[in-house]
């Protein structure tokens, strides 16, 4: 089946940016894999083998992006997310395959299991389709490890998620700039839970510089009143939030 019939048939309505990157190679879609850990030894053992192993393998065969995010705040702590990007479903796919096929990966994989107890508790694996006026992500020189923000905007309805976008893509992201929020990505989920969805992450240097522009964003009179004409022409267009907050590795290549 055809990509964009078949996310037309979930209901995406064409809100990503696939059709463009097809040309273009942007990144069209973000692969999420989280791992549920307990306390112990789980965690710097997946370190080791994402910096020592996977890594190295996945710069072989893929130069999108990639990043690698150790939770600080969230539902489950210790917790590990990796985030790599594609063009195409088609790409992620024969990067899967080339995966399994590096001996290196998989002589790294079958260590990480090789312990006295299970490398992790489970792993989710969520796929984000980037919105259309989601930016390209690029591994700048950044002094240390950045706090990422991840915010998941659940709406009642895909109409209304429709209209998210819109109020994203138009008024809203201005004034995230000029309040010191720059997201690196926006989307919408494609296979995963609690569609449908708005996902979008912001860095920041810090715990001080977040809650600054997020209270700059609030006390701005343009926010004020682009929410309030949101509301009076779709309702309330997110019916719950839900935030995590990362801290970058040390070898992740987006800090």
């Amino acid at each position: 089946m055809h990509r964009r019939t078949f996310v037309g048939a979930l209901g995406g309505f064409g809100l990503g940016a696939a059709a463009a990157a097809a040309d273009d190679k942007r990144t069209a879609f973000y692969l999420f894999q989280s791992f549920n850990l307990h306390t112990g030894n789980q965690l710097p053992r997946l370190h080791e083998f994402m910096s020592k192993s996977a890594l190295p393998a996945f710069n072989k065969i893929h130069s999108g992006p990639k990043i690698f995010l150790e939770t600080v705040i969230g539902p489950q702590v210790p917790h590990f997310t990796g985030i790599y990007g594609f063009s195409s479903l088609d790409e992620l796919w024969n990067v899967h395959t080339k995966m399994v096929q590096d001996q290196d990966h998989m002589k790294g994989l079958m260590a990480l299991e090789s312990g006295p107890e299970p490398p992790f508790e489970s792993m989710d694996t969520t796929v984000i389709e980037a919105a259309d006026y989601s930016p390209e992500i690029k591994a700048e020189p950044v002094e240390g490890s950045r706090l990422f923000e991840l915010r998941v905007y659940h709406s009642p309805t895909w109409h209304q998620l429709i209209a998210l976008h819109e109020r994203f893509r138009g008024p809203e992201i201005k004034i995230f700039h000029r309040s010191g929020i720059h997201p690196i990505l926006y989307g919408t989920t494609l296979f995963g839970q609690n569609n449908p969805n708005l996902t979008y992450m912001i860095p920041f240097t810090d715990m001080a510089a977040r809650e600054k522009a997020w209270a700059a964003f609030g006390a701005d009179p343009d926010w004020q009143k682009v929410r309030k004409d949101s509301v009076d022409k779709y309702g309330e267009i997110v019916s719950n939030i839900q935030i995590t907050f990362y801290k970058s590795t040390p070898y992740s290549p987006v800090r």
